[in-house]
């Protein structure tokens, strides 16, 4: 199909043209704030009730994913979270750039929060706030240290497996392992082949700008929605009969393309009878673990 062209979507890539190449593709840039919350009490962020806090964005995949597993261990008490809204605006007056904001106020956004821990307006704000040398991509999540006022990380990936083991001795459902030994082999593996074709693939095909990269980044996505569906055919959850952290990091893609990136930026509409969206209800409507 030829790419789909609206005000809108071109506006809000022009946020993000520095997301593609000159081929046309779209570029994933690593995180680069990757220290490491421990439940040893000697390191430098160990792991304690209070002193964290999760900033979000529910338009987010990779921020939602911590959200899941924050809410899942039962970390409610131990650590908060605020949320942003979820369209970029200009974070600054003095220059043009379009990010992640707060709003002013608690009734402004349905679902967004102010910042009232650091009083930021925008998720730029407070990168600024804990180094006044960065210069990557002002992304969520965005994992802050109350006491020592900084980043502590913001890849996403290692953030949950900081909440599923370190913070065991205050979580109230410790005894949840979304990455237990015995699998952690094919959880690997269905999260890399994952990764690239479907949480990232739906972004190689909403922000290409030329036909080839968008051509193929389709094909490679749907063809690892087929292979989703082939396994989900077979078994309860993506790595067998447990339900685990390969769950989430596909369900939180999925859950937001089936409307916005597949329907809409693909244009190709898939059903709903099949293997893939029963999965995906068992989870929305909840499970027991």
């Amino acid at each position: 199909m030829v790419l789909m062209d609206s005000l809108k979507t071109r506006s809000m890539a022009q946020a993000a043209l520095t997301w593609v190449s000159k081929t046309g593709a779209f570029v994933a840039t690593p995180s680069t704030i990757r220290n490491f919350i421990s439940k040893d009490q000697t390191s430098q962020f160990p792991a304690e009730s209070g002193r964290y806090h999760l900033y979000l964005s529910y338009a987010c995949p990779w921020a939602s994913r911590c959200l899941a597993y924050l809410k899942l261990k039962g970390l409610e008490k131990a650590i908060g979270y605020t949320v942003v809204k979820p369209i970029f605006e200009r974070t600054k007056e003095t220059d043009e750039h379009f990010g992640w904001v707060f709003p002013a106020s608690s009734t402004e956004e349905v679902g967004a929060d102010p910042d009232h821990l650091n009083g930021a307006k925008s998720v730029r704000e407070l990168y600024e706030l804990g180094s006044s040398n960065y210069s990557g991509r002002y992304s969520v999540p965005v994992l802050w240290d109350k006491k020592l006022k900084t980043i502590v990380n913001n890849e996403s990936s290692e953030i949950i497996r900081m909440f599923n083991t370190e913070f065991n001795e205050i979580a109230e459902n410790a005894d949840l392992d979304l990455y237990p030994s015995h699998l952690r082999a094919v959880i690997d593996e269905v999260n890399e082949w994952v990764f690239d074709a479907i949480n990232y693939g739906v972004y190689k095909c909403g922000f290409a700008i030329k036909q080839g990269p968008y051509d193929e980044a389709v094909v490679t996505l749907y063809d690892a929605l087929d292979k989703c569906e082939d396994i989900l055919s077979k078994q309860r959850y993506i790595c067998g009969n447990e339900f685990t952290e390969a769950d989430i990091r596909l369900f939180v893609t999925l859950i937001r393309c089936r409307k916005l990136d597949v329907d809409v930026v693909l244009g190709i509409e898939r059903g709903d009878d099949n293997a893939v969206n029963s999965w995906a209800s068992l989870l929305y409507n909840g499970i027991e673990h």
